[in-house]
């Protein structure tokens, strides 16, 4: 065991607790089994996420036993948003997600050992109860001027829309799943975020009303937000998937190469597994060559291994060096020099014209006089390789396999052109 309370605190991940003294010598004295769960609205866990998975790991690697819960019940209604009522998905859809989501979360948690993992679902214990039961067995149990205090409750009801019955009522499923964890598997912890500390008091709430003598704790992380104010996990392109066929391991690792220098150190203790020391020496590197961009580096490496495993991550790293010339383009597989062209301006053309006109067709030259000044002051450059004659169209054989051309002014600025067939 370690002193897991202590390595959370320093990280950043302890924002609040039920009985800190309490907790950490439950922890202290463990194994704990304890949760963390999931709801399955939509097909894959997205980056904001990764806050909670990764810290059920901490906990798992410091002795203690994880239940990762994946809501099949849950994930039927939605947590309350602050704006609006979700759009609720059919059974199908959600048992599907379910399956999806247990997929992503296994790899980072071990199954075997004296502190194995176990996932779970709260449909098992859900699925058979009738509604007269749940409201006799656990909605008995509630007070109402308690629910309402709950931060997304409150700020519904002063919305015009207000809030549904079948929304209000989530935070009673939550409870629920802490009472049946506890009874089923000797849970005696829940984690997740800040915004949840409402859902997580109210199943201490519950298992206190009827398990007269129990002791259980609530962990909260805090919410993570981006120095600038806005959400993190989010990309000019919206939301940054842990499944790569929503977002490619190649913008998943540009996401985490152009992080803020104000949020890098504060993103590295919460969701890398480097020691103190590393860390702190990546926080120096950062406040003396931040143009280094060495934190960003290694974050953007461990969490692509993480994610996406080790074989994806050295792709993505050649490709990453060999779009900016350190490396051989013609080397990179086409699904991953798809994805990293995509992420680049890029124009679409059936034929290729002379390098003038495509350095102006993408955007990296703002004319054919300024292209031909590029050209001639020996900025200009055809999959790496520097062009003297900006009249010449490039050649179909130049074609990276057979559909694409990277096109790059001087050091940092690129662009791709893909010529599609005909038709």
């Amino acid at each position: 065991m370690t002193d897991i309370v202590d390595e959370l605190k320093w990280r950043g991940l302890f924002a609040q607790s039920t009985d800190e003294d309490a907790l950490r010598k439950a922890l202290a004295d463990g194994p704990v089994t304890f949760y963390c769960g999931f709801d399955p609205t939509a097909a894959s866990l997205h980056v904001g996420h990764l806050v909670q998975v990764l810290t059920v790991r901490r906990l798992q690697q410091a002795g203690h036993r994880p239940l990762a819960l994946v809501g099949g019940a849950t994930g039927q209604i939605g947590d309350p948003r602050p704006t609006a009522e979700r759009t609720l998905n059919d059974p199908e859809t959600i048992a599907a997600w379910v399956q999806r989501l247990r997929e992503q979360i296994e790899p980072f948690l071990t199954f075997e050992g004296p502190n194995a993992a176990t996932m779970v679902n709260n449909l098992d214990w859900t699925a058979g109860m009738s509604a007269i039961e749940f409201l006799r067995d656990i909605g008995k149990h509630f007070r109402v001027n308690k629910m309402l205090t709950k931060d997304s409750v409150a700020r519904r009801l002063e919305s015009q829309e207000g809030i549904s019955y079948t929304e209000f009522s989530y935070q009673l499923l939550q409870g629920m799943d802490f009472l049946e964890l506890y009874r089923r598997y000797g849970c005696v912890l829940q984690q997740g975020g800040s915004d949840q500390w409402g859902n997580l008091t109210a199943g201490i709430d519950l298992i206190h009303r009827l398990e007269p003598g129990a002791t259980v704790h609530a962990l909260a992380t805090p919410l993570m937000v981006k120095a600038d104010g806005t959400k993190f996990g989010k990309s000019e392109s919206g939301a940054v998937w842990l499944d790569p066929e929503m977002t490619t391991p190649y913008a998943f690792y540009q996401f985490w190469l152009n992080v803020d220098d104000r949020d890098i150190s504060r993103y590295m203790r919460i969701l890398s597994f480097k020691s103190r020391e590393e860390l702190e020496e990546l926080e120096q590197l950062t406040e003396e060559r931040p143009q280094a961009r060495s934190a960003q580096r290694a974050l953007a490496e461990e969490l692509t291994a993480l994610v996406h495993g080790g074989a994806q991550c050295a792709a993505v790293i050649a490709a990453s060096k060999a779009l900016f010339g350190q490396g051989d383009l013609a080397e990179l597989d086409e699904t991953t020099l798809s994805a990293a062209l995509s992420e680049v301006p890029h124009a679409r053309v059936r034929e290729l014209g002379p390098l003038v006109d495509l350095l102006v067709e993408v955007g990296l030259a703002p004319s054919k006089s300024g292209a031909r000044r590029t050209v001639k002051e020996g900025g200009a450059y055809v999959n790496n390789v520097k062009v003297a004659d900006g009249e010449v169209a490039p050649a179909a054989g130049e074609l990276l396999h057979g559909r694409w051309l990277v096109l790059r002014r001087g050091k940092k600025n690129l662009a791709a052109v893909e010529v599609v067939p005909a038709g």
